[in-house]
C-alpha cells in the first residue's frame, strides 16, 4: 500500500471506532494505539480518590498471587500531589499498589495500597500470604500481609542500610526483588550500588550484600560488569540471576556462600526475567537488542534468541525500538508473551517448535510495562505505563523546589496540571485471542506502527530532489515552549492568542520564520519532558532505562538522569585522566565506578552498533562531517558551590575561545572530537547571543574554507528562561531572555542565508519538549520550523507531524540510514517543501526585539529593531518573584509556581483560562 493511501486509512481509524468498539488514538510519538482492539478486552485507567483525584501514573510491574486469584499492579509515577492552593498533600504523594480480584477473569479492584516510593520491585511470598515491595530511594523493603479485612503493611519497612550510591552525589535505589522457594529470604537489586542484598524475612534483617562488579567480587579491578542491576530471578533457594542493565550480562550469585559464580553475556540491555516451572530455562527481555534470550540454567549459556518486534517478514528487524521490557509464560509453557514498550504491543511467541518464533502481535495501550497470564491460561493482564496527557492549562510541576501557592497571583486554576501529573496509567485485560483474531490484531499493530508503509511516489521524488541539492543540515534544539505560548497570536493556523505570553513584539523572528516559510500548527514533540525529549529529538526513541526513571527523577526521588550521557553524574564518554580533566570531582571515584564507556541510556544503531543510535552516529557512519554546539555536554560543573566550585566550577563565560577556557565536555564518545569546546551548554545566566557569537566564529571560518559540516547540532536554550538575579548583561527578565533566544536564532538563519551555503543548507528547529506553558490542543504541541531553499513560502501546513517525522526528514535529506524503527516507518515532512526550481532562492533579515535595547549585549551597530517594546517588570520584580526556584538544571524549576509567576508578570490581571478545549 502506498503511504498516502495508508495515511488516509489511518486517519479514518483515528476518527472513528472500529467495528469491535476499538478506538485508535494518535500519540505524540507519531504512532497510533488501539488499546481495546482485541475481542473481549477491557481498559481500566488507574486512579485514586484521596484528598484529591490522583491519576496513578507509570504502572511498572504486576504479579499474580500463587493461587492465581489476586493481581497486584504497582506504579512508579510522578508522586508529587498538591491541593488547589498549591500545598503538597503528603498523604496523596505516594506510589500505589492496586489489588485486583481476577478469579472471575477481568480484574475487579478491591484495594489501593500506598508506599512512599517504588520502582519495579514486587514479589509474592510462595504461600501467597505476604508480598514485598522495595522502596526505591528509601532503600528499604515494605512487607504487606493478608488479614481478614484485606492487605495491609506489616510493621516497619526493612532497612537495607546503604549510606549512598556509587557515583557523584548519588543516592541508593532499591529496584527488583525475588523470594527464595522456601520463602525465607529475599534478594533485592540495588540499582546504584551495583549489588544485591540478601534479606532474612523472618528476622527482618540484612544477611549479606554481594557486590556484582568484577573488581569487588574477586575479579580484576576496573573491569566493567554487574552495574545497574535491574531484576532478580531465583532458582530454588541457592542461586540468584541478576540482570545487569548497563553491562549487558546476567550475573549468577551464590546465596549460600554469597559470591559471583558466573557472568552470562546477553545482547542488549537486559531487564525483566522469568523462569520456567522446572527452573531450567531463564527468559530475559532486552531493550536495544529487541529480543528475548533463552538461557540454559545448567550450563549458563544462551541457547536461543528471538526478536520481538514482529513476525518474520512483516518488518525488517534491522531497526530497533520495540523495547521489550517484560514477559510471562502461559501455564502450559508453550507460549511466551512479551511487552514491547516501544511499539505498544504484546508479542506472542510460540515455544512449541524447535526454535522460538513470534506468531503474532496484540495491540496494547501506551507503553506496556508488564504482563501476566491467568492460571487457566485464558486471560492476559497488561499494565501500561502511560495515558494521554491532553491539553495543558498550564505547567504544574508541583516539585520539591519552592512554594506553589502565590496568593498575590490573579491566576486561579487547579493543581496537578503538570504534564507528568496529567499522564496516568492503565491495566488492559483480554481473553487470549484465537488464531484468526491474532492475525487481525497483528495487522492492527502493523498499521499502528506503519510497518508496511512506504513513501508515495511524490514523496520519493521530493526527497530525491532535496538529496541532490542539500548537503548541509543545521538542527537547532530549543527548550520547552508550547505552540500557543509563542505563536498563538500568529494570525493564522490553530492558535489561541489568549495564551500567548511571548508575542510578536518579544519574538519577531519566530513569527517571521513561521510566516515567511511554513507555519506548522499541528506539530507534536514526542517527548514529555527534557529527560525523554532529548532522546526523542536525537534518536527518535528513548531507552527503557530512561523511560522508567523519568518520573522518579523529576519528582526528586533519587532517580539518576542518565539520558544526557551522564550516568550518576559521571561522564562515561571519558575514562581515566580524561574523565578527571572533564570533571575534577571524578577523582574521588574508585576504579570500579563506571569504569568503561557504557551508557545505560544510549540507543543502539540499526545493526546492533552498541550505543550508536543517535543522529550524529548515523552521519558519521555515512562518512559525513558533524559539528556539535552545546548538545549532550556535561553541565554539572556550571552551578557548583563552596569547595566543589573552587575545585571544578565553570562560571558563565562570554568569550571562552578568546580566553581558551574549555566550557563544554561532550558526554558521548563520538561527540567528544566534534564538539566545540567553547560553546556553553545549559545555563540561564549566559545570554544566548554569546552562544551565537561562538557559533558564528566557527561559521565564518567554514565560509572562508568553503567547507561546512554536513550536520550541525546547535542547542539554543534561553527560551527556558530563569535565574534572573544572576543573569549577565541585563538579559534578566522572561521577555528579554525570549527576545535574546529569538534574535540568536534569527541571526543564525541570516548568517546562513547570506553565505555561499545558502542554496545547499536546510535549517530545522524544534523544542526538545513543550512542557512549559499552556496549549489549548495538547501538552505536546510545540513550535517547529523548517527554513531554507525549497521550503514553501508563506504556507500553512496543518498536517500532523512529530519529532520523529523531523528526524526522518533530516536523515532522508542527508542520505543517512534510519536511526531506528520509528523513523524507518514514519514518513518525511514532504508537505513542507516545494522543489520546483523557482523556489530555490530564499533570504532572511533578522530583526531584534526592542526589548534588547536596554541590555548590555554587544549588538551590531546595524541591528534592525522591531516595534517599540519594554519589559512588563524589571529584574528586581522577577528576581523577587522567583527567589524560591532552582534554575540550575533543565526542568528542575517548580513549574506550577513558575508558570503562575510568568502569567501574572506577563499577562497582568488577565484570568488564567480554565477550559480545556482540545480543539
Amino acid at each position: 500500500m502506498k503511504r498516502h493511501s495508508l495515511m488516509w486509512a489511518l486517519a479514518l481509524l483515528v476518527a472513528a471506532p472500529s467495528g469491535r468498539g476499538a478506538e485508535t488514538v494518535a500519540l505524540p510519538t507519531g504512532q497510533l494505539m488501539s488499546p481495546t482492539a482485541a475481542p473481549g478486552s477491557r481498559y481500566l485507567a488507574l486512579s485514586v480518590e484521596l484528598t484529591t483525584h490522583v491519576l496513578a501514573g507509570f504502572a511498572q510491574t504486576e504479579t499474580l498471587s500463587p493461587d492465581g486469584k489476586t493481581l497486584l499492579v504497582i506504579t512508579a509515577g510522578f508522586n508529587m500531589i498538591r491541593d488547589a492552593a498549591g500545598k503538597k498533600i503528603d498523604s496523596d504523594s505516594s506510589q500505589f499498589i492496586f489489588v485486583f480480584d481476577v478469579s472471575g477473569g477481568h480484574p475487579v479492584q478491591r484495594q489501593v495500597l500506598q508506599v512512599p516510593n517504588a520502582y519495579i520491585g514486587l514479589a509474592f511470598a510462595p504461600d501467597g500470604k505476604r508480598f514485598y515491595v522495595p522502596g526505591a530511594v528509601d532503600d528499604n523493603v515494605h512487607v504487606f500481609a493478608l488479614a481478614a479485612t484485606g492487605w495491609a503493611e506489616d510493621g516497619k519497612p526493612i532497612a537495607l542500610g546503604h549510606e549512598r550510591g556509587n557515583g557523584i552525589g548519588q543516592k541508593a535505589f532499591a529496584t527488583g526483588i525475588a523470594i527464595t522457594a522456601d520463602g525465607s529470604r529475599a534478594v533485592v537489586a540495588n540499582r546504584y550500588n551495583d549489588s544485591v542484598t540478601i534479606v532474612d524475612l523472618a528476622e527482618r534483617k540484612v544477611l549479606a550484600e554481594q557486590d556484582l562488579r568484577p573488581g569487588k567480587s574477586g575479579g580484576t579491578s576496573g573491569t566493567p560488569g554487574g552495574q545497574y542491576p535491574n531484576s532478580v530471578a531465583i532458582v530454588g533457594n541457592h542461586t540468584a540471576y541478576v540482570s545487569s542493565e548497563l553491562d549487558r550480562e546476567i550475573v549468577v550469585v551464590d546465596l549460600v556462600a554469597p559470591s559471583v559464580k558466573a557472568r552470562i553475556p546477553v545482547q542488549g540491555n537486559p531487564n525483566k526475567m522469568v523462569l520456567d516451572k522446572a527452573q531450567r530455562t531463564l527468559f530475559v527481555a532486552s531493550d536495544n537488542a529487541d529480543l528475548v534470550s533463552l538461557i540454559d540454567v545448567a550450563s549458563h549459556t544462551v541457547r536461543a534468541t528471538v526478536p520481538t518486534l514482529a513476525p518474520t517478514g512483516l518488518r525488517s528487524l534491522r531497526y530497533k525500538g520495540a523495547s521489550p521490557d517484560a514477559l510471562a509464560l502461559s501455564p502450559d509453557e508453550r507460549t511466551l508473551y512479551v511487552t514491547n514498550r516501544g511499539s505498544n504491543s504484546l508479542a506472542v511467541i510460540s515455544l512449541a517448535g524447535p526454535l522460538p518464533v513470534v506468531t503474532g502481535l496484540i495491540p496494547t495501550a501506551w507503553a506496556p510495562s508488564d504482563v501476566q497470564v491467568s492460571r487457566d491460561g485464558r486471560m492476559l493482564y497488561v499494565s501500561n505505563a502511560k495515558t494521554m496527557a491532553g491539553p495543558s492549562r498550564g505547567n504544574c510541576l508541583n516539585g520539591m523546589y519552592g512554594n506553589c501557592s502565590l496568593p498575590t497571583s490573579p491566576a486561579k486554576y487547579g493543581a496537578n496540571e503538570y504534564i507528568l501529573n496529567l499522564i496516568g496509567s492503565a491495566v488492559l485485560s483480554l481473553p487470549v485471542p484465537n488464531r484468526a483474531a491474532l492475525r487481525t490484531l497483528t495487522r492492527q499493530v502493523a498499521s499502528n506502527n506503519y510497518f508496511s508503509a512506504v513513501p508515495s511516489a511524490k514523496e520519493a521524488r521530493t526527497i530525491a530532489a532535496l538529496r541532490a541539492k542539500i548537503k548541509h543540515v543545521i538542527y537547532v534544539i530549543k527548550e520547552n515552549r508550547t505552540y500557543d505560548q509563542v505563536l498563538g497570536d500568529l494570525g493564522r493556523g490553530n492558535g489561541d492568542p489568549s495564551l500567548t505570553e511571548f508575542p510578536l513584539k518579544t519574538t519577531p523572528n519566530h513569527h517571521a520564520l513561521a510566516r515567511n516559510f511554513v507555519t506548522l500548527d499541528n506539530f507534536f514533540n514526542s517527548g514529555d519532558v527534557s529527560g525523554n525529549g532529548w532522546p526523542w529529538s536525537t534518536a527518535a526513541r528513548e531507552s527503557d532505562a530512561g523511560a522508567k526513571m523519568v518520573p522518579s527523577n523529576y519528582a526528586g526521588n533519587g532517580g539518576s538522569g542518565d539520558w544526557f550521557g551522564l550516568n550518576r553524574k559521571v561522564n562515561v564518554a571519558l575514562a581515566g585522566e580524561e574523565r578527571v580533566t572533564a570533571n575534577p570531582l571524578a577523582a574521588t571515584l574508585d576504579a570500579d565506578t563506571l569504569p568503561a564507556a557504557n551508557n545505560v541510556g544510549a540507543p543502539d544503531g540499526p545493526d546492533g552498533q552498541k550505543q550508536q543510535g543517535y543522529l550524529w552516529n548515523a552521519a558519521l557512519r555515512a562518512g559525513l562531517s558533524v559539528r556539535n554546539y552545546g548538545c549532550y555536554v556535561d553541565t554539572t560543573r556550571y552551578f557548583m558551590s563552596g569547595a566543589a566550585r573552587a575545585m571544578a566550577g565553570i562560571a558563565p563565560e562570554r568569550y571562552p575561545f578568546a580566553s581558551q577556557v574549555q566550557v563544554a565536555f561532550a558526554t558521548h564518545p563520538d561527540l567528544v572530537k566534534v564538539t566545540d569546546p567553547y560553546y556553553f551548554g545549559y545555563d540561564d545566566r549566559l545570554p544566548e547571543f554569546y552562544r551565537f557569537l561562538e557559533w558564528e566564529r566557527e561559521f565564518k571560518a567554514y565560509v572562508a574554507s568553503g567547507q561546512l559540516p554536513n550536520l550541525m547540532l546547535v542547542r539554543m536554550m534561553m527560551d527556558h528562561t530563569g535565574d534572573f538575579a544572576e543573569a549577565l548583561d541585563g538579559v534578566n527578565t522572561p521577555e528579554i531572555q525570549l527576545a535574546d533566544n529569538d534574535y540568536a536564532l534569527g541571526r543564525l538563519v541570516q548568517a546562513v542565508a547570506e553565505s555561499p551555503f545558502a542554496d545547499s543548507t536546510l535549517i530545522f528547529v524544534v523544542e526538545d519538549d513543550s512542557q512549559d506553558g499552556p496549549d489549548h490542543v495538547d501538552a505536546h504541541r510545540g513550535p517547529a520550523f523548517v527554513i531554507g531553499p525549497y521550503v514553501k513560502k508563506a504556507a500553512l501546513v496543518g498536517k500532523r507531524y512529530t519529532t520523529v517525522n523531523m528526524i526522518r526528514t533530516i536523515t532522508d535529506v542527508l542520505g543517512l540510514d534510519h536511526l531506528g524503527v520509528n523513523d524507518a516507518t514514519q514518513g518525511p515532512m514532504t508537505d513542507v517543501f516545494d522543489v520546483s526550481p523557482g523556489n530555490a532562492q530564499w533570504s532572511y533579515q533578522a530583526t531584534a526585539s526592542s526589548l534588547l535595547k536596554g541590555t548590555k549585549l554587544p549588538l551590531p551597530a546595524d541591528t534592525v529593531f522591531a516595534a517599540p517594546a519594554k519589559p512588563t517588570h524589571d529584574v528586581h520584580y522577577w528576581a523577587a518573584a522567583t527567589r524560591m526556584f532552582d534554575f540550575t538544571e533543565e526542568d528542575k524549576v517548580d513549574a506550577v509556581a513558575y508558570n503562575k509567576v510568568l502569567w501574572k508578570g506577563l499577562m497582568g490581571g488577565k484570568p488564567y483560562p480554565l477550559t480545556r478545549r482540545g480543539k
